[in-house]
Formats: structure tokens, sequence, C-alpha cells
């Protein structure tokens, strides 16, 4: 349906206020001149940020498809930002008038207009190495970008398992609805952390190690072929993608929650 469509059914009476809602943001599209089509209803539909991936734009339709959706939803993550570009970018959306985080150890960036309010949901973050970090922040960021609190802690892999068990306790304490694991070289932090936790685990393999499987297979391989349940996995450095898998977890166990 078009925007007229539905304006004239909810006239009608033949459809709700919140089936409006939910139709227009379906149908939601801004055009950036010739470069992107932003899916603006995301955020209403989803409960995700527009997250513009940086690697292989052009700096100028970067910043325009970056500003276009923070002025829509107040926030964007611009994620695999060039290392020469951070910089300059962080200060065009900061002159926006955008609070502007960067990513510890990495090229992710989060701009962010006003507060979300209370957080809804935690989640935790566990990187095996400190060469794993920028990937944590990645799904870090994220995760913030949607509203949840996040409990980090990283260089806790199994070569010293002994660092991991006070964190997860202290995760748990802190009713985390699922745990991001991020581990290179051999990737067996996921499998451990799953093993030893009730809630979700989302594991992501990182490019990281030596010789064979140096960037990221023997990680990933070993997360799949793991005989310990509740335990998902992305692709390999996709941080992205498993702090918004994890927030959304979060979220909707927190809803419940807050139901009972």
């Amino acid at each position: 349906m078009d925007l007229r469509t539905i304006l004239d059914r909810f006239a009608r009476g033949a459809i709700s206020f919140e089936e409006a809602q939910n139709e227009i943001a379906i149908h939601a599209i801004e055009h950036v001149e010739d470069i992107a089509k932003l899916d603006v209803g995301r955020e209403p539909r989803k409960g995700l940020p527009e997250i513009v991936l940086a690697e292989r734009k052009e700096y100028a339709d970067m910043v325009k498809i970056a500003l276009a959706a923070a002025r829509r939803s107040g926030r964007v993550v611009v994620s695999r930002v060039k290392k020469r570009d951070l910089k300059r970018l962080a200060a065009v959306l900061q002159k926006k008038g955008l609070k502007v985080e960067m990513g510890r150890n990495s090229t992710t960036i989060l701009a962010i207009e006003k507060s979300t309010g209370q957080s809804r949901g935690t989640i935790g973050v566990v990187a095996a190495g400190t060469s794993d970090i920028g990937v944590a922040e990645e799904a870090r960021l994220v995760a913030e970008a949607m509203g949840c609190k996040v409990v980090t802690s990283y260089d806790v892999g199994i070569a010293g398992i002994h660092r991991l068990f006070p964190v997860l306790k202290g995760m748990l304490s802190k009713n985390v609805g699922a745990i991001v694991v991020v581990a290179g070289m051999e990737g067996a932090l996921a499998s451990v952390v799953a093993s030893m936790v009730d809630v979700p685990v989302i594991g992501v393999p990182t490019s990281v190690g030596y010789g064979f499987g140096s960037e990221g297979v023997a990680a990933l391989a070993s997360m799949l072929q793991s005989c310990t349940l509740g335990l998902a996995v992305v692709n390999i450095d996709n941080g992205v993608g498993a702090g918004a898998f994890a927030a959304s977890i979060a979220k909707r166990a927190a809803g419940g929650r807050e139901r009972l």
C-alpha cells in the first residue's frame, strides 16, 4: 500500500492506528540523492538504528548517508570507517550537534543526538585477546545504539582460563540477556562460555591468528562445530551482527521480565 491508501483506510476505520503506523514504517524510504535509499522505518519496526557500512564508500557519500540517517532518528552507527577518515567524520557529526563515540581499537563510530533514556536490556561482551577488541567494540556500540546496557571484559581467553570465571559471574549477576564472545585463533572461548551460562551466547570468530586459519576460518569452523548447545555464530569479524542479535534478545527478555 502507498501512503495515501494507508491514510485513507485509517480515516475510514478499516485499520487501527497501530496497523497504520506499522504499514507506514514498512514503506518508509528516504532517498539520499542517487546513492542510497534509507529504510527510515527500520527503527520503529525492528528496534535497529541505521548502520552505515563505510567500507568501499567514498567519503563524501558516507557523510551524506550518515547525516541523513542521524537527522531522521537522532542516531547512526558508521562501521569500518577508513582510519584516515575517522577524525574528520567525527568532527562533521559533532558540528551537527551529535555526541560521537569511537570504539576502542576499532573504526566504528556511534553518533547520537540525545539519550534514549533508561536502558532496556543488558548484554555482556567478552573478547579473548586484545587483538579482538576492535570487533568486540563494534558489538558494544551497536547494542548501545539499540538502547541496551553493555558490560564488557577483554583479554579473558582460554590461555589463562582462570580470568574468565569472575567475569562470567559478574555478568550473570547483572542479569545479562545474552553474551557476545569474540575470539580468534581456534575460537574455543565461545564454546567454553556457552557451556557455563544459562543465557544465549553469540560467537564472533575473528581474523586473528597464525598460519592456517589466520583469516578466521579456523575460529569459524571451531565455533560452528561446537558440541555446546546454546551457541549461535555470526560471520568472521561481524561484531555489528552479533551486537544487534544480542541486543534484540536482551530487549525481548527484559520486556518479558517487566510484564511478569
